[in-house]
């Protein structure tokens, strides 16, 4: 263990900048990482509000941070495909390659997989770690340390556009323009979708997702989506819609937003059971998909962030020095209409 400072949850309301032990010993397979860049998550947020998410409960200091992007400092025996000075971006979560779920592809749902920032796994607002090296994506070169500590979120918005298995042309509706909700939004864009209706309460985030060709939004204050989204498709309804809000109330007339044969993809987590109308989704034989976090999705997303296809820079809204972290954190609370993703800079 080595002494580092880093930005520790204490307990539920309560962060500090402090020194605490952490792995930096680096092994076979593994790499070194100089942290440049981390992203404030929702999920991280709620665990400083709520000091839990659903089973997973903080009872001991924990490190915050799981969206970065770094430069490798040291590189473990049999390591290959990464070298000293490389800048690369990290995939927080690390399965048990050997478990089933693994070995069927799916390594996201792995129960038994360590994920950063999820208690008890500390997370990465501190200056160096150690990471394996198989889970670690270098950054082309007109790829900034910004954008790197964007994928993973992004890396989200592209597991639900493949769970959505859209087609050229399509027409989706995004329920919630958050971070998330944005992200699935230019995702599916950039998946093929030919136009993504985004719905929300806040003007300010809708303004910002429309910044981005083919994103036509709508202000439920203002109007009705599902009469909107008739208006758009003339009554046919949306190729597929995606539920990001994680509110109760977008399960209540979901059903009458996609077309007959249509997809529903749930990627925002209620807290608490929603009813859902299997009547409806019967009748109109909708599919209906989930997301949890994401698999196979880094290099894909890296090489979109590449091409220029997708630009993430207009969604960071400020960025905070690491000494200023529990600053970044407190303005994540406020949950600002305007904010859509707060980054906290750890290198100097």
């Amino acid at each position: 263990m080595t002494k580092v400072r880093a930005l520790v949850l204490e307990r539920q309301h309560e962060l500090a900048i402090r020194e605490i032990d952490l792995p930096l010993e680096v092994g076979p397979g593994m790499v070194k990482i100089a942290i440049h860049t981390v992203g404030v998550c929702g999920s991280d947020v709620h665990y400083y509000t709520h000091g839990r998410i659903g089973p997973f409960v903080v009872n001991a200091p924990m490190v915050l941070g799981h969206e970065a992007a770094g430069t490798v400092t040291e590189v473990g025996a049999g390591v290959t495909h990464l070298k000293i000075g490389d800048r690369v971006c990290m995939e927080p979560g690390i399965p048990d390659p050997n478990s089933r779920a693994s070995r069927l592809g799916f390594y996201n749902i792995d129960p038994a997989v360590r994920f950063w920032a999820t208690p008890p796994i500390h997370g990465v607002l501190t200056p160096e770690v150690v990471h394996p090296a198989n889970y670690t994506f270098k950054l082309p070169d007109n790829v900034s340390f910004a954008e790197g500590a964007m994928v993973e979120p992004f890396a989200v918005g592209m597991q639900a556009a493949y769970k959505a298995s859209i087609k050229p042309g399509d027409t989706a509706v995004v329920l919630g323009a958050g971070p998330i909700g944005t992200m699935v939004a230019i995702a599916a864009l950039a998946g093929g979708c030919a136009r993504v209706i985004v719905a929300d309460l806040a003007q300010p985030k809708l303004d910002i997702a429309a910044r981005y060709q083919g994103v036509i939004p709508v202000n439920i204050r203002e109007k009705n989506l599902v009469a909107e989204v008739k208006r758009l498709t003339e009554d046919w309804g949306a190729d597929v819609v995606f539920e990001c809000s994680g509110s109760p109330r977008a399960w209540e007339a979901i059903m009458d937003l996609p077309r007959p044969g249509g997809t529903i993809v749930v990627v925002g987590l209620p807290v608490d059971p929603v009813p859902v109308d299997i009547a409806a989704a019967s009748t109109k034989e909708l599919r209906i998909e989930n997301v949890f976090r994401y698999a196979h999705q880094y290099d894909r997303a890296i090489a979109l962030f590449a091409s220029g296809r997708v630009d993430l820079n207009p969604l960071i809204s400020a960025t905070f020095d690491f000494e200023d972290s529990v600053k970044a954190f407190d303005r994540a609370v406020e949950a600002r209409p305007s904010d859509v993703k707060l980054q906290i800079k750890v290198a100097r």
